[in-house]
Parts: structure tokens; C-alpha cells; sequence
């Protein structure tokens, strides 16, 4: 019996050597690991980019391994995972202020969003990312805006979105090559009056500087 272990964790019984080739169901089996691992607390956010950006390009089983080493077998987290990962969240809210989903929040596989004359932020610079696809179902009337906040490897496609008396406002974040596509975001449904906006997060004061260009920066001449 080998004591090698596969992909997801697992120990196989199958003297599978490490060096063969990864295949594209071994490199989804891994990502789907890590989602859930993530959602269950194990990985952070940076972790999980980290580790899904090499499981999408893994060449060797021995490559997707690794990434799963330090991870409970796959059917024990998924086990735990059940109660808190939702593939389905509803949010109703009428006159009641701001809806917001920021920091380190888990992103479900659907989110239905039933809000009436209320802004919404979703900002998934933080999130825990369990899914590959997230479709949100919008029910938006009212002169408000649907903003989301994006990041590398966040993509969101709004053609399903119907718009009455509304606009979109998409302002890309800023290419990354080494990003693979983590998360697909699809609107659905309609939004009546006001705004949806697309953007990165916004510049801290600091990055704001170290982006100024040397035209901006104001010259002193020493004095004669």
C-alpha cells in the first residue's frame, strides 16, 4: 500500500507516481479544497490567492500536493464546512439604511438582493472566496447604488442586468498577469433608477503619493 497522497489530501492506495502529469480535473478538485478550506478558517485571503493561482497552473499531481499538505482530507472539511459556507443568501431591507458586506466575509454561490431605497456595498477585497461563480439576483428600485469592489482576479459581467432609468459604471482593476480569475460575478434581474458601480478599492493617502508623477511633486530651489 502506498503512503503517497493525492491532490485533495487523501491517501491513495494507488502507486500513482508524483511527477505524472496534472490534469484539469486534479487542478478543480484542489481549488475546490482550498475554497472550502478557506471558508472554514484554515486560509486567509492572501493564502488563498496564493495557493490558487499555483493550483491553476500546476503541472504535476506532486505541484498540486503540496498545496494541500498542511489541510484536513477534503471530506472531513467539507463536513464541517456545511453550516457556515451557504451556497444561498437573501438580504430584504426597505428604508433601512446601508446594506454593506466588507472585510472578511464568506461569498456564496447566490445572493438574492431584495433592497428598496438603500445603498449596497459589496467588497470582496477581503472576502472568503468559496465559489468559483457568484450570481446575484438584484431587485433594486429607488434612486441608489449597487456598488462592488473588485480586485485582481475578480471579474463581473453585467450583461443579464436589466437597467430601468439606471447606468453602470465599470472602472477595471488595474490588470495583473499573474492573477488567474478567481471569482465571476454575474447580475441578474433589474435594477430601477440610480447607479451600479464596478471599481478597485480606493488609493490609501500613502499609495496616493507613490503614485504621484514628478510633475506633481513641488520643487524648492535653495536660496542663493
Amino acid at each position: 500500500m502506498s503512503g503517497e497522497s493525492s491532490p485533495t489530501g487523501k491517501h491513495s492506495d494507488r502507486g500513482t507516481s508524483p511527477e505524472l502529469r496534472a490534469s484539469h480535473a486534479d487542478r478543480d478538485r484542489v481549488v475546490d479544497v482550498l475554497r472550502i478550506a478557506a471558508g472554514d478558517g484554515l486560509l486567509t485571503a492572501d493564502e488563498l490567492d496564493e495557493r490558487l493561482g499555483a493550483a491553476l497552473s500546476a503541472r504535476t499531481l506532486s505541484e498540486l500536493t503540496t498545496l494541500t499538505a498542511d489541510l484536513p482530507p477534503a471530506s472531513a472539511s467539507i463536513g464541517a464546512t456545511g453550516a457556515e459556507v451557504k451556497d444561498e443568501v437573501r438580504i430584504d431591507q426597505f428604508r433601512g439604511g446601508a446594506v454593506k458586506r466588507v472585510g472578511r466575509w464568506v461569498v456564496p454561490r447566490r445572493l438574492q438582493l431584495a433592497v428598496t431605497l438603500c445603498d449596497v456595498t459589496l467588497d470582496f477585497t477581503d472576502a472568503v472566496i468559496t465559489h468559483d461563480t457568484l450570481q446575484i439576483d438584484v431587485a433594486m428600485p429607488g434612486k441608489k447604488t449597487l456598488t462592488l469592489v473588485t480586485k485582481p482576479g475578480i471579474v463581473v459581467d453585467t450583461d443579464g442586468l436589466r437597467l430601468v432609468d439606471s447606468r453602470v459604471k465599470y472602472r477595471r482593476t488595474p490588470p495583473n498577469p499573474d492573477a488567474p480569475v478567481t471569482l465571476r460575478v454575474e447580475l441578474v434581474g433589474e435594477k430601477t433608477k440610480g447607479r451600479v458601480v464596478v471599481r478597485p478599492p480606493r488609493r490609501t493617502f500613502g499609495q496616493w503619493l507613490l503614485h504621484r508623477t514628478p510633475q506633481t511633486v513641488p520643487r524648492f530651489r535653495k536660496s542663493e
